[in-house]
């Protein structure tokens, strides 16, 4: 990430939260469609990103091409192209993680959480290839995808968690799906000033051992963890976690495999 592009995300989170609470969920999905309309069209795309444009020539091709969301939403997104961004893509990728935001926002207090349940999709989809394949081919059409996950996660997952599904199947940019999901549900998880540690071990830890393992990951980390849990018998015993692009990996296996490459050498 370049630094044109970390004070434009920094920026546009700031505008955000200045907002006070004036987004709603149908905020967020008007700035994740109007992302997919920008990446769909390289003219669109290439004034917006080019930092040679003037901050209120980009604000008047927003108007123009998005006259019909919400003056919310269509100001956000003002906010957020009149940044200098290091790349096309970039700008993309700010779009949806400010989109994201504003639809994580929007979940009512004490309902389900949205990083759980895209973790458990991205679970669904690793275990099925047929699946995977489904959901991430460049030869099936979005509205089939978005018809997918729909089917999928409509009455198992919040409105929320299928808004996002969908941004990520039909606009993709390149990324797996598996990658797509952790990095929103990080992005979700930051929005309510927390963090995500996926947790591998070889059978399940049971809630007195979560606790403890959430107590001590928090303490390092200075901030509440929502702990994401894979079973993984070809551990044979310890703990994996990772926390964004942090490994800390206590397992037996890798354990034998660092003494495997000590008695090689």
């Amino acid at each position: 990430m370049g630094s044109a592009t970390r004070e434009a995300l920094s920026a546009s989170r700031a505008a955000l939260a200045a907002l006070g609470g004036k987004t709603d969920l149908a905020t967020g999905e008007q700035l994740l469609a109007a992302g997919r309309v920008i990446g769909e069209s390289s003219p669109l795309r290439a004034a917006l990103a080019d930092p040679s444009t003037a901050a209120a020539d980009k604000t008047s091709i927003v108007t123009s091409v998005f006259s019909s969301v919400s003056p919310v939403a269509r100001d956000l997104l003002s906010t957020v192209v009149t940044h200098r961004w290091s790349s096309e893509d970039d700008l993309l990728a700010g779009i949806e993680e400010i989109g994201f935001r504003v639809v994580a926002d929007s979940l009512p207090a004490k309902s389900a959480t949205i990083e759980s349940e895209l973790f458990t999709f991205g679970e669904a989809v690793n275990s099925d290839p047929e699946l995977e394949l489904a959901v991430s081919s460049k030869l099936g059409s979005n509205a089939a995808k978005l018809a997918l996950v729909e089917k999928l996660l409509g009455s198992k997952a919040s409105k929320q968690t299928v808004a996002i599904a969908g941004q990520l199947v039909q606009q993709p940019r390149g990324r797996r799906i598996a990658e797509l999901l952790r990095n929103a549900a990080s992005i979700v998880a930051d929005q309510a000033g927390l963090s995500v540690a996926t947790v591998t071990t070889a059978s399940t830890l049971d809630a007195a051992q979560l606790k403890r393992l959430s107590a001590g990951l928090a303490t390092t980390y200075g901030r509440e963890l929502r702990i994401n849990q894979i079973v993984d018998p070809t551990l044979l015993g310890g703990v994996r976690v990772q926390i964004g692009d942090d490994v800390i990996d206590g397992s037996v296996a890798s354990r034998l495999k660092e003494l495997r490459l000590q008695l090689a050498g």
